[in-house]
């Protein structure tokens, strides 16, 4: 995901704001339009308040535009994939995309009885939820009025930008939000690099150290007197002797995360930043028998 700073959105012209946080509201640029008029902003909170206070006093059918412009979870638009990047990540990062046959059957009854209850999608902030407390969301939901729902959808969708701009925007400060985003490197390839490589360096350097540690002190004198300085040592008499070790090591490494799952699904939920296992996982939860 790419980031940009507050100051150069500051700075930017209104195009490039819309162009840099227009999707931040689904399916509506116009929220961005709005707040860009509000600049400059000293704060990530003014900024959002900006775009939160554009929603509350915008036209009640461009309000009800913005609700039914939220995909609905685990709907048709998901499993065909034709959902914006962001709504794709939110509903993978709780497994809205791994679901069984009988859990997409579920989720499309209670998404049918939403709608025909209230007219318009069910909206949370996944993020903040498990698969199992979102359909409690549900259950619960549904006993309310249609008044309490909108409210409802509404600060569903604040809490959702929210969290969408805390992980877009650099800025001094950061919005108090609660979701699986604490961090920028979530969600990118860094996470799975980093990660990796402080899983492995331990055990490559322990098996280095021990092997390097079998070394016959005579060979190593013997090219110091032939007048090798240490780096000449280490590269041309140490290195090619501990080869083979390199190479063990290496290959056990990448049969490590080959076959790793739990780091690949806890650190990325992008489809699109799926490791070869986590997304053969994946098609065979959706279309496997």
């Amino acid at each position: 995901m790419t980031t940009v700073s507050l100051a150069s959105l500051n700075a930017a012209t209104q195009a490039d704001f819309v162009a840099a946080l227009g999707d931040i509201y689904e399916h509506a640029p116009w929220v961005a339009e709005a707040a860009a008029s509000r600049r400059p902003f000293e704060t990530l909170a003014a900024l959002h308040d900006a775009m939160s206070e554009a929603v509350r006093s915008a036209p009640a059918d461009q309000g009800l535009a913005l609700i039914n412009g939220h995909p609905d979870l685990a709907g048709k638009a998901a499993r065909a994939g034709a959902m914006t990047t962001d709504s794709k990540a939110e509903q993978a990062s709780v497994g809205l995309d791994r679901l069984s046959e009988a859990e997409f059957a579920q989720f499309h009854r209670l998404n049918d009885a939403y709608k025909a209850k209230f007219g318009i999608p069910f909206i949370v902030c996944v993020r903040r939820h498990t698969k199992d407390s979102i359909l409690r969301q549900f259950e619960q939901r549904l006993r309310n009025d249609a008044t309490a729902e909108l409210d409802a959808a509404l600060g569903e969708i604040s809490r959702i930008t929210a969290l969408r701009l805390d992980q877009r925007v650099e800025a001094p400060d950061r919005l108090k939000v609660n979701g699986r985003i604490s961090t920028h490197i979530l969600d990118t390839r860094w996470a799975l690099v980093i990660t990796y490589i402080a899983f492995g360096l331990p055990l490559t350097v322990f098996f280095m150290a021990g092997y390097f540690k079998t070394f016959s002190r005579e060979v190593i004198e013997a090219a110091i007197v032939d007048g090798a300085n240490i780096y000449q040592v280490f590269y041309k008499v140490a290195l090619p002797m501990v080869m083979n070790a390199i190479v063990t090591v290496a290959l056990v490494q990448f049969f490590f995360m080959w076959n790793d799952l739990l780091v690949s699904l806890t650190f990325v939920n992008n489809p699109d930043l799926r490791t070869v296992q986590s997304g053969l996982l994946n098609f065979a939860g959706q279309y496997g028998h």
